[in-house]
């Protein structure tokens, strides 16, 4: 079977550790569990994982706590595990930047259908020509942002969304429309998580391009 790289699962609850690792290692993934979130970023440094699956709510560490030290040194896409609707709205309103969330209970083959759709889109190909739009440089190749000649840290998500609208200046765009373009077709989830990526684009890229919000609409890119 393919090696399809290395899953960080972070969870508490062993019973779910097990059958998410069981469902994945099916898949052809190497799994590695940690049942507190100081275990869990000592994994992700130790193995530099393809992704991270975060529970929300670890005994030590706040799941959301352990996302923004992931995300402090590593774009590294992270899957959220939330039990109540309530953290949902945390982790779309701390604009930690996860990739996707899953509520408990879930159907594990449902999760490892998520974990690919992330996996596709963060590895998607695409062109190796960078794209200066504004002050700011998009370059596909080497999925990096550089502002002002400067490399600037972004996460897998908030990377697709600046380039989906640097590729189209000037044009509005829906949030369907980027739903559709960034997180894709399969996705499943709440529109919202297109605000909470666009307010954490705008306060990387600064003033060096204009991200406008368009009443009634969506957003646009303004050089």
């Amino acid at each position: 079977m393919q090696d399809r790289g290395t899953i960080v699962v972070i969870d508490d609850e062993a019973n779910i550790a097990e059958l998410v690792a069981m469902y994945l290692d099916r898949d052809g993934f190497r799994v590695v569990t940690a049942a507190t979130g100081v275990d869990g970023l000592g994994a992700v440094q130790q193995h530099r994982p393809r992704l991270v699956v975060l529970d929300v709510g670890l005994p030590d560490l706040d799941g959301l706590e352990v996302c923004r030290r992931i995300r402090a040194h590593s774009g590294v896409p992270v899957i959220f595990l939330t039990a109540r609707d309530g953290e949902i709205d945390r982790v779309l309103g701390l604009e930690l930047g996860g990739d996707d969330y899953v509520t408990k209970p879930f159907s594990p083959a449902e999760l490892v259908a998520r974990v690919k759709a992330v996996l596709r889109r963060a590895d998607g190909t695409a062109p190796v020509d960078v794209l200066q739009v504004g002050g700011v440089a998009v370059d596909a190749g080497r999925r990096e942002i550089r502002i002002a000649g400067e490399v600037v840290a972004f996460t897998t998500k908030e990377f697709d969304l600046l380039q989906f609208l640097a590729e189209r200046p000037g044009l509005a765009l829906s949030r369907q429309q980027l739903l559709d373009g960034v997180w894709g077709y399969d996705w499943f989830g709440d529109p919202r998580t297109v605000d909470v990526h666009i307010a954490q684009v705008r306060k990387k890229v600064g003033d060096a391009v204009a991200i406008t919000t368009v009443r009634g609409v969506g957003y646009r890119l303004d050089p």
